[in-house]
């Protein structure tokens, strides 16, 4: 430590403070689980859960916009329905990542 030592008094009061917060099992708990500079796949089953539905979000979207361009092109109704079926899972899993990040506030 670089600066001076606290005294027997600051040593009381900061135990104290300590002690109070360690009292709340809520905060401890929150403090505990914290985890600083995880990589992306490395965070808990809800932090995989978020990047599957990324991931799969992500992939469903891709698939539209190839069916949507086949069915503009070719006027076939066969892509254009797969595109109907395929489009309400990906607005559905855009709809809860943008619930999810909500909740969560900005980052």
């Amino acid at each position: 430590m670089d600066g001076p030592e606290l005294s027997a008094q600051e040593r009381t009061i900061l135990n104290g403070i300590e002690g109070d917060l360690r009292a709340d099992a809520r905060l401890d708990r929150r403090l505990r689980t914290m985890h600083r500079g995880l990589r992306p796949w490395s965070g808990s089953r809800g932090s995989a859960r978020a990047h599957r539905l990324g991931l799969c979000t992500s992939l469903l979207a891709l698939v539209c916009a190839v069916l949507f361009v086949r069915a503009a092109a070719t006027a076939s109704p066969a892509a254009l329905w797969l595109f109907a079926a395929l489009w309400v899972p990906t607005a559905t899993g855009l709809l809860l990542m943008a619930c999810r990040r909500g909740r969560s506030g900005p980052r």
